[in-house]
């Protein structure tokens, strides 16, 4: 079994912290094992950059959205603009959209109201959503109750209790984890990612943000993805390729991307 199997299911190529090194950044998480890469907007203003990059790479897969904490520039004519590039580009998921309640002075009606529309594109092309949920795991989740895309999504950076994981896995969403395996301060994250089925997750970076902790303070790179897998083989005490086939196969899954081949 080839080990270019790992997906990462979360990274910000398009980030400005990548601009001097990106060639270099994506050959090195190649190099650990890495066989996709699914590059989620945060913003009107980066659709293009993110497409460009599916567009140069066959194992870039784009997502298009509008991120919680831009909510406040949101201008007249972006979700027109989302809903036809979700219509016309080979988009994988609507994506990275949400709620924040952990960043002080956000309109949070706002923010709602956004982030409902966004979920009624999903359901309207008929895709996944890549979930951004920081302390507002249970407004999330009572969205979805109200508009739920049938193709699921993920729970990007899942940080939330046992219970809202059942909830969400039940809603058909794979939870995202990454960085925070490497803590081991992070007891409740730690124990869910070794026992939840693993049948559930999909592994993350986050990249160029949430770097694990030995490289805390540092930027965070995809490449990173390979010890996170070997985490979570330890976590679970099964061996790593396991975890990778089992967490490749859900994100594939979920997002519906190519199989592996080989």
């Amino acid at each position: 079994m080839p080990i270019e199997m790992l997906i990462d299911t979360h990274v910000h190529l398009d980030a400005a912290e990548f601009d001097a090194d990106r060639p270099a950044v994506i050959a090195a998480a190649r190099k650990a094992g890495v066989a996709g890469f699914v590059v989620p907007a945060v913003a009107r203003s980066n659709f293009a950059a993110v497409l460009a990059l599916a567009a140069a790479n066959q194992d870039i897969y784009p997502a298009l959205g509008i991120h919680p904490l831009y909510v406040d520039g949101v201008a007249e004519g972006d979700l027109a603009q989302l809903d036809y590039l979700l219509a016309t580009a080979p988009v994988v998921a609507v994506g990275e959209i949400g709620l924040d309640h952990f960043v002080a002075g956000l309109d949070r009606a706002a923010q709602q109201a956004l982030f409902v529309a966004q979920l009624e594109l999903a359901c309207k092309h008929r895709l996944p959503v890549i979930l951004h949920v920081r302390r507002a795991v249970d407004a999330v989740i009572a969205c979805l109750r109200r508009t739920r895309p049938e193709a699921g999504g993920i729970a990007h950076a899942f940080n939330g209790s046992r219970q809202q994981a059942e909830q969400l896995i039940g809603l058909g969403f794979k939870l995202g984890f990454g960085g925070t395996l490497s803590d081991p301060g992070s007891r409740r994250i730690r124990e869910l990612a070794a026992s939840l089925p693993l049948e559930s997750m999909v592994l993350e970076t986050d990249a160029p943000d949430m770097a694990p902790l030995w490289a805390r303070g540092e930027r965070n790179e995809p490449a990173n993805i390979a010890s996170y897998a070997s985490i979570l083989a330890g976590l679970r005490n099964t061996d790593v390729a396991s975890v990778i086939r089992v967490t490749g196969d859900n994100a594939r899954a979920v997002l519906r991307l190519p199989q592996q081949q080989g």
